[in-house]
């Protein structure tokens, strides 16, 4: 099970980490991702990390100022967000794929899914 968390309501230009908690089985060795979806829009890729840490992927829209990173002997990834922008407004969600994976940048490649958590960005 995963467990998403550290969403809230922020102004633009602030900073935000979410974190992403695995509990019940380990997801060490998984591929991991973040997600997000706004309301009326399709569920995309923010960012990607691949079992070993050795590869990571982002979206164009939030290079430069997003960073994923995991803590496999936590058994939890994080988000770091700066700058934040309004159309960053969403739900996110964080994801894990198939043992040994790399990255993985659609939704279908996805298995284990958390809860969600809000981030929204005013103006």
């Amino acid at each position: 099970q995963l467990q998403a968390s550290g969403g809230g309501l922020v102004q633009a230009g602030d900073s935000l980490r979410l974190s992403c908690a695995g509990s019940g089985r380990t997801f060490s060795r998984n591929g991991m991702a973040w997600f997000r979806q706004a309301p009326g829009k399709e569920r995309e890729l923010v960012a990607g990390i691949s079992w070993n840490d050795r590869g990571t992927d982002y979206a164009d829209s939030v290079k430069g100022r997003f960073t994923i990173s995991r803590d496999n002997a936590k058994n939890t990834m994080y988000l770091q967000m700066n700058s934040l922008k309004p159309e960053d407004t969403a739900v996110y969600y964080c994801a894990a794929s198939r043992v040994g994976a790399g990255v993985i940048t659609t939704v279908g490649g996805y298995s284990h899914w958390g809860q969600g958590t809000q981030v929204t960005v005013s103006s």
